[in-house]
């Protein structure tokens, strides 16, 4: 999913780079009053366990790459605004310091990762969760469900960027197909890795888990106690 620099032209790179900026902004005010002593090393965590998934990255074929994108994940466990704040600190250690990604496509990527994916996780999350049963064993499933959904999803809005601004001689035609292809397959596997992480994580603390909200234990019983008898 890293987009190369002189992907996209000037205009489109310009442009993402606006959107991706407004969405930092917004995310490190919102995030002020929800980082704490307990949740903010959670948001450690989550930023090098994507860091290190996204590493492990292939081609896709037309000039572009494929890996986990951990967004749906990060937004489930710290809450989409610091998820925002993680993905977006992942893409420039990569680009800057491994050259994973341009550097005039670094708001392309943040644009597609740290905002699409997370919010488009976060999203289909709180959808999914509304209809399963009220406990904590739901959230791993509904993770899941976000984390497979939200790459195809992501890799489609790419493809998006490509219509409006590609530079590449690739037909969209044949664009659309590679990354809607392996980005499915990839969903899969971002699916299973979810699962088990917030699975194990709502298991063992729930209370650092902030797509469990309102479905651990300690709420339901006190959700049971204010219900008049």
């Amino acid at each position: 999913m890293h987009v190369p620099d002189g992907f996209l032209d000037g205009p489109t790179s310009v442009g993402t780079a606006a959107i991706a900026a407004a969405g930092i902004g917004v995310a490190l005010w919102r995030s002020r009053s929800s980082l704490d002593d307990r949740t903010a090393p959670m948001a450690g965590m989550a930023a090098v366990f994507v860091f290190a998934a996204q590493m492990l990255n292939f081609p896709v074929g037309a000039g572009t790459s494929g890996h986990l994108l951990g967004g749906a994940l990060a937004a489930v466990l710290v809450g989409p605004w610091t998820a925002t704040l993680c993905i977006t600190v992942v893409l420039v250690v990569q680009a800057l310091l491994f050259a994973d990604g341009g550097i005039t496509a670094l708001g392309t990527n943040v644009t597609l990762m740290a905002v699409v994916g997370v919010w488009v996780g976060w999203a289909l999350f709180r959808a999914v969760v509304l209809v399963l049963p009220r406990r904590t064993a739901s959230v791993p499933i509904a993770a899941a469900v976000a984390a497979f959904v939200s790459v195809p999803v992501t890799a489609l809005a790419f493809v998006g960027m490509y219509a409006v601004g590609g530079q590449a001689p690739i037909p969209l035609d044949t664009l659309t197909t590679a990354m809607l292809s392996w980005h499915a397959l990839i969903g899969i596997g971002e699916a299973v890795i979810t699962f088990l992480v917030v699975g194990s994580i709502t298991t063992a603390r729930p209370d650092l888990v902030r797509g469990a909200a309102g479905r651990r234990p300690a709420d339901l019983v006190r959700r049971e106690a204010e219900v008049p008898a």
